[in-house]
């Protein structure tokens, strides 16, 4: 067995396809990281009980997120319903097809939601300064960041953050 994280996308098919042992994909490129959705979908269902059902609500880069991706795909199939919520520019084109839900403002999405799963935005992998997709990191952070007061709307509920953090500047 193989399990595999790379920075290409597609090594871990291209590595099944030359060899007869079992390849696990753990991340490719810029669009999957299924071991992390195993991870989060894991986490859900410790806190909630079960996936089924569930109101996720992911937020933040969606568009640069291996994790994103993963996440909607694997919380679909065990039943969960998927919201979005983030700067358009960092949404994926035709995001919607995949069976998701948009909300660009993040309180209604945070009543909305059973569980919140909040990305940080990858600045590394948008080129530049990293903030080309939007105007500052201190008005993202007022839009799209979890802060004490929305935290504490959410006492009590699921939420999840995977990761690093940026804090608005």
């Amino acid at each position: 067995m193989v399990v595999m994280r790379h920075p290409d996308p597609g090594a871990a098919i291209f590595l099944a396809r030359h060899t007869d042992a079992c390849v696990v994909n753990a991340g490719d490129g810029t669009h999957e990281h299924p071991t992390q959705a195993l991870l989060d979908a894991y986490s859900i269902r410790e806190k909630l009980g079960k996936v089924s059902g569930a109101r996720v609500l992911i937020v933040g880069d969606i568009l640069h997120s291996r994790v994103a991706l993963s996440n909607i795909l694997c919380l679909q199939k065990l039943g969960a319903e998927v919201m979005l919520c983030g700067p358009r520019t960092l949404m994926p084109q035709r995001i919607e097809e995949m069976g998701v839900r948009l909300e660009d403002d993040l309180d209604k999405a945070l009543k909305w939601c059973d569980v919140a799963n909040m990305l940080r935005i990858q600045l590394e992998r948008q080129g530049g300064d990293g903030i080309a997709n939007f105007p500052s990191l201190r008005e993202y952070a007022m839009l799209y960041g979890l802060d004490l007061a929305r935290y504490q709307d959410r006492q009590g509920r699921g939420d999840h953050a995977p990761g690093a953090h940026q804090s608005g500047r």
